[in-house]
């Protein structure tokens, strides 16, 4: 212990960056997931930083994203009706019900949303939990890496869509298996034609045929990109047009532009950025220490 902490203060004095290694050796490595194919249901321990947020009780409103031991990304909007003490946050889980002997539940001692988010048009829909207690890694409960500033994903890059939202817009319930599916990226004058809205601190992804999406239940949860066996997040579930529609690609919050507002609310410990440059066939990437009425009708992923 001492000596690794002897480490990260040599990283920061030398790089004379914010953060310290210790984060980046845990974040973003899912030991059991060897997926290469999207749209299923997803084995236990495939993405353990995924987190179900519920209301006190185990009824799931949100995803959200462990980003370290203490605090967990999510969207805005999830938490305009229900504040710190409504809710909890489960980690380890694959099933909202049932026997999951790795999951573990958390109370919350703070939300933060960012404060200009915007309710009428989505823009900033960021948020961050702070868990009551601090969680114990392990293969079923990890950190999830984060895109730094500066990251960039090209059109056609592949990136996972992981939650428990509604497998069909219009289902009256949920999947009791967590889900995942990936999808491309769209680029933003793309998606802009679709919505009109969009803005630099959005990113959207899907197919213009539809089929495959985030969808309500999502919300907050992490959309990834995976560079070798490093896996980064790059998106927040926001929004979109009912739920796989033709045309309209689902809308995520751009995490890359919201390093220094995390950063500003997390002192220590802090979460680990990774800059991507991710096209449709290859990338690079560089380790970093640390819905008004539309004129048609959109949908919040809660």
């Amino acid at each position: 212990m001492i000596i690794r902490l002897i480490l990260c203060v040599a990283g920061i004095i030398l790089l004379n960056m914010a953060g310290c290694l210790c984060q980046l050796n845990v974040c973003g490595q899912a030991p059991f997931n060897t997926k290469i194919v999207g749209g299923q249901s997803v084995t236990t321990g495939s993405w353990p930083w995924q987190a179900s947020i519920q209301l006190i009780g185990g009824s799931h409103f949100c995803g959200g994203s462990l980003i370290n031991k203490d605090w967990v990304l999510s969207a805005a909007h999830c938490f305009q009706s229900y504040g710190a003490s409504s809710i909890a946050v489960s980690l380890g889980r694959q099933t909202l019900t049932g026997s999951n002997p790795d999951a573990i539940t958390k109370t919350v001692s703070q939300v933060i949303t960012h404060s200009s988010y915007n309710s009428n048009t989505e823009n900033n829909d960021i948020a961050l939990v702070r868990l009551s207690s601090s969680v114990t890694f392990t293969n079923y409960i990890r950190p999830v890496c984060l895109a730094a500033s500066g990251s960039t994903l090209d059109a056609g890059a592949k990136t996972w869509i992981t939650g428990w939202g509604k497998l069909h817009a219009g289902d009256s319930s949920l999947p009791n298996t967590l889900q995942e599916v990936q999808i491309p990226i769209v680029n933003n004058t793309d998606c802009n034609k679709a919505y009109g809205i969009i803005t630099s601190n959005m990113l959207c992804a899907g197919f213009t045929s539809g089929g495959k999406d985030s969808c309500q239940g999502d919300s907050g949860g992490p959309m990834v990109y995976k560079n070798d066996s490093l896996w980064i997040q790059s998106g927040i579930v926001s929004f979109g047009k009912s739920c796989a529609a033709a045309g309209f690609p689902g809308v995520y919050t751009r995490v890359s532009q919201y390093q220094s507002w995390i950063n500003n609310y997390i002192s220590s410990d802090q979460p680990g950025f990774v800059q991507i440059s991710a096209t449709g066939g290859s990338s690079n990437l560089h380790h970093y220490l640390p819905h008004t009425l539309f004129i048609f009708s959109l949908y919040l992923f809660l």
